[in-house]
């Protein structure tokens, strides 16, 4: 009997190669960014439209948004989400530039810390899912062209490489530093101006125009749009970028480096050495680096009136002009500032403890990089909430929450100085007396109980917040179980993208990542960069998964022989096989147990039978 039209589309997903298809898409994007460094547009273009029209990258794009990205779950104004592969292949056969957008459905979400919120706006999953076919044709061409120091929403990059590179920056020499930044960045952005620097024409600029005017539903009435870029979409990030780009150029421009045989300059004086100011950017958030105080001050100028072209401003109340070193030399009389939820500043040090210049000379300060006050007092804040959302929970139960979260802040913090200023061990006095409260509320206000029954001794440590239920009991993370140091991570190559094809760098890189877990970050060594079961390099960006090799349920152990890292679609692929295997096997216990049952059963009533028969023969008639 032939098999129908559903049965066939799913298993067409299913037996897709993707290893196939994602060395496809690789190799075009790597010929895009080779073309877009030698400035060849008429190739780039070329191999964009060849890649935009491709199978390949249509059916990566909705294997993303419907299997992959963490949103897939999350409708747009139609409704449409949690596709299934008979879904996915009807919607990749349905992906096509038409110049036309559905609105965004908005949404508003908490600012962390603040009690504003911030809009986000939701495409339906065909735009998603198009708006990733049209990103990946176009994130090539610009990774060639952005700017060394700019690092948010860019493949490769991350906060800590920002960070990295500040303390570079002002490791031998204090600075002035204007602290800027951009007010609405996403929501007032010139669509003009922005079309304007994609330099695009056709149908794909077309396109592109249409999700940016798409508009935004919120709770049923719409709302046309007339600037911005709407924040929750696939292609979002990557157009701010692009709107942001040449601010660093705009500054080197105006100061540019010059020798002491240069000519002599308002900034520069011959026979000394002018170094440009130093920019960083993360997104919208931006610092720029002087020793010269009018320098710093010129290039808020310049800043702003380059702003003013994109139709964006700096927002008054957070750009600030400090010093820093000395507090009497910053506008507002504090010294440092505070960038991407990090504080950074110098402090006045000894000759044997503060930092030397390249000849070993003391420079008499030491910088220090630790959690601002207001991410310290977040943190503490959301520890308290779940504390106080389990108080009727069981420990194991709370410890389970506390530990990814804990986890998590001390592994983004693992690049600072939270250990030489004993902030790490601040944070777990804090989090021991929230807990001390907690065990007393539920030993009726008996501390000493509460103390017996859940602090024990764990792996050589005393009074460890711990379980002791099992063979393999739960005890809780501390802040200072992190390692930490704001000298050992490597910051990227200014140069360096994904897409060069140096898959030997970035498959280094993503193992030393301060963001990946340690087991993981083992596993990735251990496989040398390659997920073991499509074969296929992991790249940045990759969703990573553990996996059991032999699943629990079939007898395997949680052991490290019996671990392997997958993609997350590939972890998909594999589980699916593996409930094959499970439920086969739950079939064979189930029909042994009945099996036995019966075998037992049966023994009973044969045992039986004699006392029967005497029993019938002795009844009367």
């Amino acid at each position: 009997m032939p098999k129908s039209d559903s049965q066939q589309n799913t298993e067409g997903w299913g037996d897709i190669d993707w290893r196939k298809v994602e060395r496809y898409v690789f190799k075009l994007q790597t010929r895009i960014y080779a073309a877009s460094r030698h400035g060849d547009v008429k190739k780039v273009r070329k191999l964009q439209r060849t890649l935009m029209r491709s199978w390949s990258n249509r059916v990566l794009a909705a294997r993303r948004v419907t299997q992959d990205n963490t949103g897939k779950n999350t409708a747009g104004v139609d409704g449409v989400k949690s596709l299934s592969p008979v879904a996915r292949i009807k919607l990749v056969g349905q992906l096509k530039l038409t110049g036309l957008s559905k609105p965004t459905r908005r949404v508003w979400i908490p600012k962390p810390g603040k009690s504003e919120k911030r809009p986000l706006g939701i495409p339906t999953m065909y735009d998603r899912a198009l708006q990733g076919v049209v990103k990946s044709a176009l994130e090539p061409e610009w990774e060639a062209q952005f700017e060394p120091n700019s690092y948010g929403f860019r493949p490769g990059r991350s906060c800590h490489d920002a960070i990295r590179q500040i303390k570079y920056c002002i490791g031998s020499k204090a600075k002035y530093v204007l602290d800027a930044d951009i007010a609405q960045c996403f929501d007032r952005i010139n669509h003009e101006e922005l079309l304007k620097r994609l330099g695009l024409q056709g149908i794909v600029r077309r396109q592109i125009a249409a999700w940016l005017k798409s508009g935004v539903i919120d709770q049923g009435v719409f709302t046309a749009i007339s600037e911005g870029t709407p924040q929750g979409g696939v292609i979002s990030p990557l157009l701010a970028n692009i709107a942001l780009h040449g601010l660093e150029h705009q500054i080197l421009k105006e100061f540019p480096r010059m020798s002491h045989t240069g000519r002599e300059t308002w900034f520069h004086k011959r026979g000394a050495e002018f170094k440009p100011p130093n920019i960083i950017r993360y997104a919208d958030d931006f610092v720029v680096l002087h020793e010269d105080k009018a320098v710093v001050q010129r290039c808020r100028e310049i800043i702003s009136i380059w702003l003013h072209d994109i139709g964006l401003k700096l927002k008054p109340e957070k750009t600030r002009l400090t010093h820093t070193f000395d507090a009497e030399l910053s506008e507002d009389g504090e010294a440092g500032f505070d960038f991407l939820g990090h504080h950074i500043q110098q402090f006045r040090a000894g000759k044997y403890h503060c930092t030397r210049d390249a000849h070993g000379r003391p420079l008499g300060f030491i910088t220090l990089i630790t959690p601002t006050k207001k991410a310290s007092k977040a943190h503490q804040e959301k520890i308290k909430s779940i504390i106080l959302k389990y108080r009727s929970a069981p420990q194991a139960a709370l410890i389970q929450v506390l530990n990814p979260i804990i986890k998590g802040w001390a592994n983004y913090y693992s690049n600072s100085d939270i250990k030489t200023v004993r902030e790490s061990s601040r944070q777990d006095n804090l989090t021991y007396l929230k807990l001390r409260r907690w065990a007393k509320r539920r030993c009726k206000n008996k501390i000493s109980t509460g103390h017996q029954k859940y602090w024990h001794s764990y792996g050589g440590s005393n009074w460890v917040f711990s379980t002791r239920e099992g063979t393999n009991p739960l005890r809780l993370q501390l802040h200072r179980d992190v390692a930490c140091s704001s000298t050992d991570y490597v910051k990227v190559k200014g140069d360096k993208s994904p897409y060069d094809g140096d898959l030997v760098y970035w498959s280094s890189r993503m193992g030393r990542h301060p963001e990946l877990p340690n087991r993981e970050a083992l596993l990735l060594k251990q496989q040398k960069g390659k997920c073991t079961h499509c074969e296929l390099t992991f790249r940045n960006g990759d969703l990573m998964e553990v996996d059991h090799i032999n699943p629990i349920a079939l007898g395997g152990k949680d052991v490290w022989k019996n671990l392997q890292l997958l993609h997350r679609h590939c972890h998909d692929q594999k589980t699916a096989v593996d409930l094959i295997e499970i439920r086969k096997k739950q079939h064979s216990d189930n029909l042994k147990k009945l099996s036995q049952l019966w075998d037992k059963v049966n023994w009973e009533w044969r045992e039986d039978i004699p006392f029967i028969r005497s029993q019938t023969a002795r009844s009367p008639m």
